[in-house]
């Protein structure tokens, strides 16, 4: 349920809401006019050929560390369903699918290494309660995002072995509670976001000169954000599943379509634009 300067390609906080990350632009042209709300949207475009290549989107997509986590979530939640359609049929071939959605599970954790410092140092250099709009929201969400990563990698130690297979279970319970927990005010915080938006919005369409460029830019937040609600539902979904056990939370077919829906939320969200 989803959110720092090196290079000119790193992703660094914008200064509005720290919860939004942008990626800066290749191209050494200077960027466009800022939008009214943080941008959702990535811009990734080094040539002429990087806005119509589909390879050349997906070397760039691949190269981000959440490029690779998405595709590999994929795989996680296609096998899951694969293994649940033909468990009863073909049950070797089923087996074959279990083990690759176990292997994708363990390797999105090993990419997650370290993520949770993502959220700390976002709390850590945050803005007052009092001074920004989204003061409490954003500590609170980005608290519970990295509960989730840090116990996250408990978890993953727990599942390969290291450390006690007995702690998996608890590990799994801290690590979905901060998840689920981070994803309710992302959630709140997007959905104020994109009221905001449209009241904005509409007060540029009664000017008499419309300035169609905050517009767009407008538009294209909201939809941005629509995709990250939709995301952090599903993954809410799944969190659920580990932290309170249902017949409907845990079947395979709820499981397999919550995360590809949060997998190809992030696929649109991650890939770069034209």
């Amino acid at each position: 349920m989803n959110h720092h300067v090196q290079n000119p390609n790193a992703i660094q906080i914008l200064p509005l809401h720290f919860l939004v990350v942008h990626i800066k632009p290749l191209s050494p042209s200077s960027p466009p006019p800022p939008s009214p709300f943080p941008s959702t949207t990535t811009t990734t475009t080094s040539s002429s050929s990087m806005t119509t290549d589909t390879v050349d989107k997906l070397v760039v997509f691949l190269a981000k560390r959440d490029g690779i986590d998405k595709l590999v979530k994929t795989f996680q939640y296609i096998s899951k369903l694969i293994h649940f359609h033909t468990q009863s049929s073909h049950p070797s071939l089923a087996n074959r699918f279990k083990q690759w959605e176990l292997s994708s599970g363990l390797s999105r954790k090993a990419f997650r290494s370290g993520r949770f410092l993502t959220g700390f140092n976002t709390l850590r250099r945050s803005p007052t309660v009092h001074t920004h709009p989204f003061g409490i929201l954003s500590i609170l969400s980005n608290a519970g995002e990295m509960v989730y990563f840090f116990f996250d990698h408990f978890l993953w130690l727990a599942r390969v072995g290291v450390l006690d297979a007995s702690l998996a279970r608890r590990m799994s319970f801290i690590s979905a509670f901060g998840e689920s927990f981070g994803y309710i005010f992302f959630i709140i915080i997007d959905f104020i976001i994109i009221k905001q938006g449209l009241k904005e919005e509409k007060r540029l369409k009664s000017m008499e000169i419309v300035n169609m460029e905050k517009v767009k830019n407008i538009r294209a937040d909201r939809v941005m954000r629509l995709m990250a609600i939709s995301a952090n539902l599903a993954d809410l979904v799944i969190a659920v599943a580990d932290i309170e056990p249902n017949p409907f939370c845990n079947h395979a077919v709820t499981l397999g379509i919550s995360g590809l829906v949060s997998a190809w939320a992030g696929w649109y969200r991650n890939w770069p634009s034209n």
